[in-house]
């Protein structure tokens, strides 16, 4: 007698099929399906509800992963630039949707910069996934605001132009939660997506990701090689979900508990000088000098997990706006006249 395997499913029921999209159209080796492939494994990990999340993206190779990954999920795909914007009305009209940001370093460091600032220093709760290859793959290659000096594009092309990095920014700006990860290490990715999830407010993971068409070869520093070679990884990661029992598996050394304030944890061993990732001027230096040094710091850069949202600052109520009937959010004519009258 033979029997059917069981299909693994999380704490909802749900398969990890149940949390895949369509098939991937990018091209074959694209890191970015790497990170598509460990969104799905860490929201299904997470016991994420894939109807309860919108998916937002801009223009670029980047802004067409949302299509890849929950296909049950709330979507919508902006102009360039514009899924900060986005995002920041999504979750003012819905608080309670797990919102996810998929863009990439052209989409996010250059025209959608200044949405992207304001989305920090607001604290919009989200996963904001900046798929960051160092040029733009979808218009044939060019150099993107996050491309190192001294880079060589495929046609001999070298950039002379400081690089903007995405985490020292988010940082400036106040962001609580900044990583780095690297779209070959899934290991790493999976448990940093995982701390995302639970984080409360803007949570920003640059992955830099290759791409195997336009910026793989030799003299790119964004190639596969390349990022292997000048990976360093800050810390080995363990992270438990509030509604898991079992205990995280740290080797012995200095380690650190961040606790979420929804009683999830995170245990964060340095490999690097003792690396201390609640210490943000700490973290913007060792950046900067990892720079100088040609190398990717990835891991846990900086967390701040217990600071105010967009909706502790603009004192939202507890209901969704959009599950509100339309007697309590229309004002009538005599609240409006009283508006009209204190602007006069």
């Amino acid at each position: 007698m033979t029997t059917t395997p069981t299909i693994p499913t999380n704490k909802l029921g749900l398969t990890k099929q149940d949390y895949v999209g369509a098939k991937s159209t990018l091209c074959p080796g694209c890191g970015h399906d790497a990170i598509t492939a460990q969104i799905i494994q860490s929201a299904w990990e997470m016991n994420i509800k894939p109807h309860m999340v919108a998916k937002l993206s801009g223009i670029g190779c980047s802004s067409k992963t949302p299509t890849y990954f929950l296909n049950q999920a709330w979507g919508f795909n902006s102009v360039h630039g514009r899924a900060a914007a986005v995002c920041t009305g999504v979750t003012l009209a819905n608080r309670e949707l797990t919102n996810v940001i998929a863009s990439g370093d052209g989409d996010s460091m250059s025209i959608g910069m200044g949405q992207f600032v304001h989305m920090i220093r607001r604290n919009v709760p989200v996963v904001y996934i900046l798929e960051d290859n160092g040029v733009y793959g979808l218009t044939k290659g060019q150099f993107s605001a996050t491309a190192d000096i001294g880079s060589v594009l495929k046609k001999g092309d070298v950039n002379e132009l400081p690089p903007i990095d995405p985490c020292t920014l988010a940082m400036e700006m106040g962001c609580g939660f900044v990583a780095r990860s690297y779209s070959g290490n899934p290991k790493q990715l999976n448990t940093i997506l995982k701390a995302a999830f639970a984080h409360r407010g803007t949570a920003l993971i640059d992955v830099i990701s290759p791409c195997v068409t336009f910026n793989n070869h030799e003299g790119s520093t964004r190639s596969y090689k390349a990022t292997k070679d000048k990976e360093i990884p800050l810390q080995e990661l363990g992270f438990v979900a509030y509604h898991e029992q079992e205990s995280v598996e740290i080797p012995a050394g200095e380690a650190r508990e961040v606790a979420f304030p929804d009683g999830s944890r995170l245990t964060i061993r340095a490999l690097r000088k003792n690396y201390d990732p609640t210490d943000r001027f700490g973290a913007m230096k060792d950046i900067h000098e990892a720079h100088s040094a040609g190398e990717f710091l990835t891991g846990i850069i900086y967390i701040q997990p217990d600071r105010p949202t967009l909706h502790d600052y603009v004192h939202m109520v507890d209901a969704p706006l959009a599950q509100l009937p339309q007697s309590t959010v229309k004002p009538n004519a005599e609240a409006l006249r009283a508006c009209m009258e204190e602007l006069m």
